[in-house]
């Protein structure tokens, strides 16, 4: 997979770049760019010359969701198999694991939020350690409001009960500058910063050796899952499940 389709890969230093390249579809995620970058984060981890790794959007846009109306679901609309996904949610989990690869990386990974980040794009992003966004971008999970409950659950673990459940309660969608201020980003900046601002925030954390981030990383992430966070997310595939 060193040819992508639907991605950009490039390294820039110590890191390495993960471009959802869709620009005419808002980065809509399909399958293939699902799978191939999956393929880019192993690929980035296995890169001693790497430090971090940024998911960041080409176009206009972060990641406008799922492909709902594309190949979302496959040719088959099955993620495993008929005797499964009829009752489990395959899908739902085929999707929580994939996203797990950026929680379980030993690399953090970085993601960089412009225009829109909706729906499964702010499945990718709260998975991701840091996340940085414009003032300006427009976050949000509209789809809970008549599709499902998210396939990956994130609200209860990005910001407080009260604005998780605003958020997922009512769809609304916030500015990336809110989205900062209430603690489901890491930083906000102007649009017209924002590229020199995160360039300097990823040169200083990828001036860090990788075996010293790696174990920072896990031991933050040992104490969530310690608290339940991957045992409650994927119980909640099967409200997904239920609910659309």
């Amino acid at each position: 997979m060193s040819d992508y389709q639907e991605i950009l890969y490039r390294i820039e230093g110590r890191a390495a770049y993960i471009g959802f390249n869709r620009p005419q579809m808002h980065n809509a995620m399909t399958r293939t760019l699902r799978n191939e970058t999956i393929h880019a984060l192993k690929r980035a981890e296995a890169d001693d010359s790497v430090s971090v790794v940024v998911i960041e959007g080409e176009g206009p846009s972060f990641c406008s969701g799922y492909d709902v109306g594309g190949t979302y679901l496959g040719d088959t609309g099955v993620a495993i198999s008929e005797l499964f996904d009829g009752w489990t949610n395959q899908l739902a989990r085929e999707i929580l694991r994939d996203w797990f690869t950026i929680w379980d990386l030993m690399k953090p990974v970085i993601a960089k939020v412009h225009g829109n980040c909706l729906a499964g794009g702010t499945e990718v992003m709260s998975m991701c350690d840091v996340i940085f966004v414009t003032d300006e971008a427009r976050i949000g999970y509209p789809a809970v409001r008549a599709q499902a409950t998210p396939d990956l659950a994130f609200f209860a673990w990005k910001m407080t009960m009260a604005r998780a459940k605003y958020l997922q309660l009512s769809g609304n969608i916030i500015t990336g500058r809110t989205a900062a201020d209430w603690g489901w980003a890491t930083k906000s900046f102007p649009e017209a910063e924002f590229d020199a601002a995160v360039a300097r925030e990823i040169t200083a954390l990828a001036s860090i050796e990788p075996d010293m981030l790696a174990a920072n990383k896990l031991c933050i992430n040992q104490s969530y899952e310690m608290m339940g966070m991957k045992t409650a997310l994927l119980a909640a595939t099967q409200w997904h499940y239920a609910s659309h």
